[in-house]
């Protein structure tokens, strides 16, 4: 599924996952992000799919990876595999479906578990155009969301409706987390190559570019 801005040149690749309990809306959220399409007769995903697409942050070029990953019990062993390396993580939710928000948790313990500690992850309730059905309130979310420390926003990706401000979200937190860890890369390293002159240490550290304004993390 990877479209036609594959082979331009990057300064950055960002891989991130969707997780969630099966017809929550991922492969419909990946894509309206990706290609701007929905598709009512949306099929289950099998195993693990993704798809790119490019994004720019201040001066760089972002490609972002995302992995559009199966809910279904069956794939479990296999989707977690693909944990490994993701910078970023939706997990989403259906808003009418109380027992997607109730799985949250065990999908928490799942991420943490084989994904890196420091990575960005976004709680989205989904289907925001069914919310005369919903079941699970939006202040409900927000309050898990805080509860886990993590980000949250409400979507729909049948009518376009806060999807961009999603992704974009995400991949700018991990933007300025990864801009973050090469500027104390850089110092570390130029602190092991610091000449001396006299009692003076010299400190020589390239300037590293990050977003161009601070992104908040949660969404209202």
């Amino acid at each position: 599924m990877a479209d036609d801005s594959f082979d331009e040149e990057c300064d950055y690749l960002f891989k991130a996952v969707l997780i969630g309990d099966s017809a929550v809306g991922k492969s419909n959220l990946l894509s309206r992000f990706a290609r701007d399409e929905f598709r009512l007769d949306s099929k289950p995903t099998i195993g693990v799919e993704f798809a790119y697409r490019n994004i720019k942050v201040g001066d760089k070029l972002i490609k972002a990876q995302i992995w559009d990953t199966a809910g279904q019990e069956r794939f479990r062993a296999i989707t977690s595999s693909y944990y490994r390396g993701a910078l970023g993580a939706m997990l989403v939710y259906d808003i009418t479906r109380r027992a997607t928000f109730d799985n949250l948790k065990k999908w928490l313990e799942e991420l943490r578990h084989f994904g890196d500690s420091d990575m960005v992850i976004v709680l989205v309730g989904n289907k925001f155009d069914l919310k005369e059905k919903r079941e699970v309130s939006e202040e409900e979310g927000r309050k898990l969301a805080e509860k886990e420390e993590v980000c949250f926003i409400e979507t729909s990706a049948m009518e376009n409706f806060n999807v961009e401000e999603a992704f974009l979200q995400m991949i700018a937190q991990i933007h300025k987390i990864t801009s973050q860890k090469n500027l104390e890369a850089k110092i570390t390293e130029g602190m092991m190559k610091t000449p001396n002159v006299g009692n003076t240490t010299i400190l020589h550290i390239d300037e590293v570019s990050a977003t161009k304004k601070d992104t908040t993390c949660c969404l209202t």
